[in-house]
């Protein structure tokens, strides 16, 4: 999303960070750059100019002109603002679902993903909070607007409110309201229609819903793709019907990401949730410091950390840990490596969350590294028999044939991966010796080590701690050619980034 605004950013820091000491001069040529890159992001007009003025406060001060790296320190005056207009001055109180059953109301325009945001936070609720979820559509505008919402309660494993034809939306409200009561429900979801622009009918549809149902929390959901719309929106909202928070969808297209740099400025109410893609899973809290890092191309390793909890179990790590120090690495370790990848995002998601690497994503598809490498790769590694998976070395030639051509590709596709695993061989080897394998694992999974204290927490570091911590992180991982900034527990097939840079 922040993808053309994180380039024009980088390149502006890039020259400010060596020019060595600046002139009052240099500060102003940079902040026109900043201002012009935020308005080319939709960021709006009033919210980009209140931005430069206080960074310029800032940046012309005693402190920058006497700092050892002034660059840099204005990059840190430019982070820290970028979190106070993204998450507003003071931070956004938790969700209000403490009394039983707490009702959402969840509001908005008609494909905007309403429905299909509702299932997500329930399917969060119900698995990170253990709550009893009842979700219940209010459209009955829509064609199929109901049965979709029952189908996506079935599939989360979550109720839904039993449909019965000819209710008005209100009817539908008051009947949710008596069976969450009834039924022992900890939160019960009310999603209700939209319609293609605001207009009076939605508006007297939703007040009155909202009278009967007395939410607690009402939440706007918002495509982050339509721009500058997205903030007039919010504010119709607010002012007719009134919201305690916004969720933004689609935040991993390829929008330019002003609705988010606006969002909280201009209507004063925190940005919960971003969506970022179709699946049920692919919903993140909004945290202002770390999408300021993303933007800022100091990555994220917070969320790529929490990414690999969810999709690593400890037990298996422990397990795998064990076999790399001992140098066992064979095909089907390299394929659940493979897979990982795949379930955490693949390379373009890994990629922008690790410090420095944003810009990276698109040399890497150009040169033909990308998701569908992996699948490729995991496609070749199901076509050996479970002999050859246990162990590579016998793969001869007529064995390598019948290998590729069972994955539909060639024999030059197969070396290049076993040239890859016997590399990350090496490397496995490698980082077992002197347990720093079984630390590595332990500093993903947050649990306590012989060395150390577990994960940090990198949403409170300075950008140049932040830095400093991802470096040492990701020193493992350069021992093979790995991408520098990950987690040494999470490995890349090393030659990857050597293929980058032959290419």
């Amino acid at each position: 999303m922040f993808e053309n605004l994180s380039e024009r950013l980088g390149g502006v820091f890039d020259r400010l960070t060596k020019a060595g000491a600046l002139s009052e001069a240099d500060v102003d040529a940079a902040l026109r750059e900043v201002r012009t890159a935020l308005l080319e992001a939709d960021v709006s007009l009033n919210v980009a100019r209140d931005f430069i003025k206080a960074v310029r406060v800032k940046a012309t001060g005693q402190a920058v002109t006497r700092s050892i790296t002034p660059g840099q320190q204005v990059v840190k005056i430019v982070h820290d603002e970028l979190v106070r207009v993204l998450g507003g001055d003071t931070p956004a109180e938790p969700l209000k679902i403490d009394n039983p059953p707490a009702t959402i109301l969840m509001v908005g325009l008609q494909g905007s993903g309403k429905t299909t945001t509702t299932a997500k936070l329930a399917k969060r609720f119900k698995e990170k909070q253990g709550k009893r979820v009842l979700l219940a559509s209010l459209d009955t505008n829509r064609p199929a607007a109901m049965e979709q919402l029952a189908i996506l309660a079935g599939q989360i494993g979550v109720d839904s409110l039993p449909i019965v034809k000819g209710e008005t939306a209100v009817q539908i409200a008051k009947r949710a309201k008596t069976q969450a009561a009834m039924g022992g429900y900890d939160v019960v979801f009310l999603d209700t229609a939209g319609r293609l622009h605001i207009d009076d009918v939605l508006m007297d549809e939703i007040t009155a819903v909202r009278d009967i149902a007395q939410p607690r929390e009402t939440l706007l959901v918002v495509d982050g793709l339509t721009g500058q719309d997205a903030v007039n929106v919010a504010a119709e909202f607010d002012g007719k019907v009134g919201i305690s928070g916004v969720v933004l969808t689609r935040m991993d297209g390829d929008g330019r990401g002003g609705a988010a740099l606006s969002m909280r400025a201009i209507t004063g109410k925190p940005i919960r949730f971003v969506g970022l893609g179709e699946k049920m899973d692919a919903l993140e809290t909004f945290e202002a410091e770390r999408v300021a890092g993303r933007i800022l191309g100091m990555g994220d390793i917070v969320a790529l950390v929490e990414r690999a909890r969810e999709t690593f179990e400890a037990e298996v790590a422990e397990r795998m840990a064990k076999r790399f120090a001992k140098g066992l690495f064979n095909m089907n370790d390299m394929k659940s490596q493979l897979e990982q990848m795949v379930k955490m995002g693949g390379l373009a998601g890994l990629m922008g969350m690790m410090p420095g690497m944003g810009g990276m994503a698109k040399k890497a598809e150009a040169a033909g590294i990308n998701d569908r490498l992996l699948v490729r790769q995991i496609a070749l590694i199901q076509s050996m028999t479970k002999k050859e998976r246990a162990n590579p070395d016998l793969m001869a030639a007529s064995r390598k044939k019948r290998v590729a051509a069972g994955a539909g590709l060639e024999v030059a596709d197969l070396n290049k991966l076993l040239k890859q695993h016997m590399q990350m061989a090496d490397m496995m080897k490698k980082m077992g010796k002197g347990g720093a394998m079984k630390q590595a694992i332990a500093q993903m999974m947050g649990t306590k080590s012989a060395g150390g204290g577990g994960m940090p927490d990198m949403s409170k570091l300075t950008p140049e701690e932040m830095a400093a911590a991802a470096k040492g992180m990701g020193q493992g991982m350069n021992m093979g050619g790995g991408f520098p900034g990950m987690p040494r527990g999470l490995t890349l097939p090393a030659g990857l980034s050597g293929m980058m840079k032959k290419k």
